[in-house]
């Protein structure tokens, strides 16, 4: 078995194998700081440790494949080569015609594990989702928690069961036609138990600050190490459990002023490693800059896909009326929505009040498949008192009409887990610290909500405390509601099927818009030989237009619309919703979504 380890600042690194008759041998100095050695009869399953400088406290590999006794455990060898694929015919993932799926392991199933996550897979794939983005796995301190505080890069953690564990989850995924990213953090590591330092002080960077964590040094001093162990832990997700790319949190918090910039060098990575296999790669990116949609030879890191925060905020505006803090800048209009649809962001370089500062870049070019939209995600749901989901804080109708919007639109729907069947249960942060770290979690997260007047105004008071195991079981989906919320489920069972077998939604193509009033669009998505699609939304009471000056209305010459689709059927808990269009006059139903398509008219008989 090989070992290697970057240690700049030691003279000496020994591994340390437990057994009954415990083994001690050294690495040999490689140069630039790396120590690597092969050690005869060892074998997956052992578990061994790093010591550093003869000193008496030993480490856990910083290259850890597992840690079945947590963060600071010793490390356990595991064959990577031991878990025999079935997915050879999987070709991987393109960008065109994806349906996120968010998950989080720990909560989506009662159990909390891939093996039940993966047992549960194939309803997802016949709803017509397409791809699983799973929030990160890397192993953590504590007994639950959304994962972004990271300890071990390349360990997926003991909670969910075994590496193999997770490769089977991966296999079962392809199996039912379902890619697999993860969520990873290359902004920030973990400050609880974080030793990296004692490897290599170089690992964090002393130019730039991190809200979240240790910001990483990836231009400093000895970066190339640095920048080699993450360019590493990308190629290892990709090859060694066959995901298909990666969600890549809080990218505005990567800093790098060298070429190529970090996030290039991590995506060149991942897509050599995958070889011939396609890849997809989101960003998070609170600042909203579209270099990293952009090609290498313009600048630009090559991501497939941006997620897109506006979008989110005005429809939250919209459904709730609520302009608290970060949403103070949106109006949730009908200009906002055909803005978003035509064009992604909203703020393409205009001052955002709320930020104090312009926000965001041009799209121009950028096709809609590039932007992700969503109206919940794990952030957006748990950023509030109780955690609670859109469809609680909205009326129904709005609401319908919304998650309409969502999975038509031509940009690239994501929904968060349970979003599909209008879970009951909450997504609450939750994250188990030791008790001298806890308060100092549970206070930065008071603070942090404290943005919101209502929360500060009392609402603080019906905040879970992150540290209860409350918060964590709170979270876990019921995944019985399935069978149970059946309005729910045939709302977004019917949109997505809609979105795929329908050719000129399933194209992706660019949109026009027009505003019918106050709180009320039409979208016009453009398909051939004048097969054109009308999706009209109406947020706000009946609309009744007599006289419709819109060109966008017009129906395709010797063709008349007809009802294709509306939020308001009675399967999705509706009234029922009757022909739009009649004697040349409009009538659209409030808080509702309809889609039209032409139909020839009936040739007059001449007299």
């Amino acid at each position: 078995m090989s070992f290697r380890v970057w240690a700049p600042e030691h003279k000496r690194v020994a591994v340390v194998i437990e057994s009954s008759d415990p083994a001690e041998f050294l690495l040999d100095a490689e140069g630039d700081g790396y120590f690597s050695g092969t050690r005869p009869h060892t074998r997956a399953g052992m578990l061994y440790a790093l010591r550093l400088d003869g000193a008496e406290k030993l480490y856990p590999d910083p290259a850890s494949r597992f840690q079945p006794q947590g963060h600071d455990g010793p490390s356990q060898i595991v064959d990577p080569d031991s878990y025999r694929w079935a997915d050879g015919t999987w070709k991987g993932s393109g960008r065109r015609g994806q349906v996120i799926y968010e998950m989080h392991i720990g909560t989506f199933t009662p159990e909390g594990t891939w093996r039940a996550a993966a047992g549960a897979l194939s309803w997802l794939a016949e709803l017509g989702v397409t791809l699983l983005e799973v929030m990160p796995v890397g192993e953590f301190p504590g007994r639950f928690g959304w994962g972004y505080d990271v300890i071990h890069y390349f360990a997926p953690t003991r909670l969910y069961g075994t590496p193999e564990d997770m490769r089977a989850f991966v296999d079962t995924a392809h199996g039912l036609g379902l890619a697999v990213i993860l969520d990873v953090i290359y902004n920030h590591c973990g400050t609880i138990g974080c030793f990296l330092p004692a490897f290599a002080s170089h690992y964090f960077s002393r130019r730039y600050r991190s809200e979240w964590g240790h910001a990483l040094n990836f231009d400093g001093e000895n970066a190339a190490g640095v920048r080699e162990f993450f360019t590493t832990n990308a190629d290892y997700w990709i090859r060694e459990f066959h995901l298909d790319g990666f969600r890549l949190d809080a990218t505005q918090s990567i800093l790098d002023q060298s070429q190529p910039h970090i996030l290039a060098a991590i995506t060149a990575r991942a897509r050599e490693a995958a070889g011939r296999r396609a890849i997809y790669i989101a960003g998070e990116n609170e600042p909203q800059h579209v270099q990293l949609l952009e090609r290498p030879d313009r600048g630009g890191y090559d991501l497939d896909a941006l997620w897109n925060d506006d979008f989110h905020h005005t429809a939250r505006v919209a459904v709730t009326g609520r302009t608290e803090a970060y949403y103070s800048d949106y109006r949730g209009t009908p200009q906002e929505f055909v803005s978003a649809a035509k064009r992604g962001f909203l703020y393409q370089g205009q001052y955002h009040s709320w930020q104090k500062q312009s926000r965001g870049s041009p799209t121009t070019g950028l096709a809609p498949e590039r932007f992700i939209t969503f109206l919940q995600n794990h952030d957006q749901v748990a950023n509030s008192t109780r955690g609670l989901r859109l469809h609680q804080l909205a009326s129904p109708g709005r609401y319908r009409a919304a998650t309409a919007l969502l999975l038509l639109a031509p940009q690239t729907p994501l929904l968060f887990q349970g979003q599909e069947f209008s879970a009951s249960s909450p997504f609450l942060y939750f994250a188990d610290n030791a008790p001298e770290n806890a308060e100092a979690v549970s206070k930065g997260r008071r603070e942090f909500l404290l943005q919101f007047p209502s929360i500060a105004a009392g609402g603080h008071a019906l905040l879970v405390d992150p540290a209860s195991p409350e918060a964590f079981e709170r979270s876990k989906l019921d995944l019985l509601e399935r069978e149970t919320h059946t309005s729910a489920v045939a709302l977004h069972r019917d949109l997505l099927a809609l979105r795929r077998s329908d050719p000129v939604f399933a194209a992706q193509a660019a949109v026009d818009g027009a505003v019918l009033s106050a709180e009320a669009f039409v979208l016009r998505f453009f398909g051939s030989n004048g097969e054109d699609r009308l999706l009209i939304v109406n947020f706000g009471i009946e609309l009744a237009l007599s006289v419709v000056p819109e060109p966008l209305l017009a129906p395709p010459r010797s063709h008349q619309w007809t009802l294709l689709w509306s939020s308001e059927d009675t399967a999705y808990g509706g009234d029922g919703s009757a022909a739009p269009s009649s004697s040349g006059s409009w009538h659209v139903p409030a808080h509702a979504a309809i889609v039209l398509t032409p139909a020839r008219e009936a040739m007059s008989t001449p007299h």
